[in-house]
């Protein structure tokens, strides 16, 4: 007899959500995680504490800048970061703690320690082996960095490193212009230090839609943030207290140095697999690092199982979420399914970047004919009231059947305001369904359906 009907490893988004799921569905099960909390990076150093420097900060520029036009009078406030990690290791803490509650509600066990899987239907963890009909791998990713830069956490640093740093560096150089580097970039700016994002490719936010990257990219300057484009980094050279980043110029091969206090290496993730033993069970690997599965998660080798940034796909919390909730349905003899052809993206810095489904530059490359409805923040009454009427709402549909291929927002609420277009998405619903859907006033979603009716007779308010 097994020891359990389900072992997960790994308790991040992915594999807590696949727990909890495998044992509603009345799986016995189990979760093995390293870490002395649980929820993985999202919850301990990624997702969730980024999202409350990114507050704290804000509501700093707010104090800062708007209050008064307000009529909200006084000296604004100063930064006690001592104080702001503080508020930030609250947070992390009562969400690690509601998921080890949902642990106990839901009979999911906790297996304390690093795993490893010497066979198909067992699972290492110390010196105990346990038996599973069936094992899930939700192991996560791992910063990934480049050549000639070695990370200490101290002065070049992951994101990780970024959620603690002992003080608000004066320079910051951020490697990377991706979500993680353009989020953290924004806080420390916020927070007073002067940064400067160093990108090997001309344009920010890579797979982004073209037009919407343009304009986030102008508003970030607007915020104090610098941009070094087309610039492929040589090394980075850590002194006592400061570092010196070396980049060369894709366009003319010129060499150039930026000193910085803090190098944040923010050059995208990889999948962590370490130490599970996969390789030596025959498990299939992709060159890149990921595990190979088919349709329903499956891979290889019978009885493994693999979900979210360990396997193909965009490293995205709720991403990882859907296929642990799809796994356990397969393992409980159901139909489980993910429709990765909606699965939204967010940027929240602010404003707020949010986009699903197709880019106008993959509907050109695929040839299909599209309409464009297109509405500015500018023309909504909510979003002037907040000062944020920078952005717009673009919504991508087919010519002729008017089906929604796509949005792209950037503004207030963005990664809100997606979640209409996602849940026309699963519907099959075309623009004019959105565009006929009544929505209150004043509020940020109005400016979704303006965009609707922009693909047909006109948005009323632009």
């Amino acid at each position: 007899m097994a020891d359990y009907d389900v072992i997960i490893i790994g308790s991040g988004p992915g594999g807590y959500v696949c727990a909890i799921r495998c044992a509603q569905l009345g799986l016995k099960t189990a979760c093995v995680e390293g870490r002395d909390t649980l929820g993985g990076t999202c919850l301990n150093v990624g997702c969730i504490p980024s999202k409350a420097l990114l507050h704290a900060s804000h509501s700093l520029h707010e104090a800062q800048h708007n209050f008064t036009k307000m009529g909200l009078m006084g000296k604004s406030p100063s930064v006690d970061w001592k104080q702001m990690l503080a508020y930030k290791d609250d947070v992390i803490g009562q969400n690690t703690k509601g998921i080890e509650f949902l642990f106990k509600k839901n009979k999911v066990d906790w297996i304390k320690g690093w795993a490893s899987i010497p066979a198909a239907g067992q699972v290492k963890v110390g010196d105990e082996v346990h038996n599973a009909k069936n094992i899930v791998v939700a192991s996560g990713s791992e910063p990934s960095s480049l050549p000639g830069i070695t990370v200490d956490e101290k002065i070049v640093v992951t994101s990780t490193g970024a959620l603690e740093l002992p003080k608000i560096p004066k320079k910051m150089v951020v490697i990377g212009a991706g979500v993680i580097g353009l989020e953290m970039g924004s806080v420390y700016a916020r927070l007073g230090s002067e940064v400067t994002v160093v990108e090997f490719l001309d344009h920010i936010t890579p797979g982004m839609d073209a037009e919407v990257s343009k304009v986030f990219q102008r508003t970030l300057k607007k915020q104090g943030l610098n941009f070094i484009m087309g610039a492929a980094v040589q090394g980075v050279e850590t002194l006592k207290t400061k570092a010196k980043v070396n980049y060369k110029l894709r366009k003319d091969d010129s060499e150039a140095t930026i000193d910085a206090d803090v190098v944040l290496v923010a050059t995208g993730r990889k999948p962590f697999t370490d130490g599970l033993g996969l390789e030596a069970l025959g498990v299939e690997i992709a060159p890149r690092g990921q595990i190979k599965t088919d349709a329903h998660w499956a891979t290889n080798v019978a009885g493994i199982y693999a979900i979210g940034d360990a396997i193909d796909g965009p490293m995205l919390a709720h991403k990882a979420e859907d296929e642990g909730m799809a796994v356990a349905e397969v393992l409980a003899g159901k139909a489980g399914h993910v429709n990765y052809n909606v699965i939204p993206g967010v940027i929240y810095t602010a404003p707020e970047v949010a986009t699903v489904g197709q880019t106008e530059e993959q509907l050109k490359e695929a040839g299909r004919a599209y309409k464009v409805g297109k509405f500015s923040f500018m023309g909504n009454g909510r979003a002037k009231a907040v000062f944020a009427g920078d952005g717009f709402v673009k919504l991508l549909a087919d010519k002729d059947t008017d089906r929604i291929l796509g949005a792209h927002i950037i503004g207030p609420g963005a990664g809100d305001l997606i979640h209409e277009v996602c849940v026309a998405m699963e519907f099959g619903a075309s623009a004019q369904d959105l565009a006929l859907t009544c929505h209150a006033h004043p509020t940020f979603s109005e400016a979704v359906r303006e965009a609707a009716l922009a693909c047909g007779d006109g948005a009323i308010h632009a």
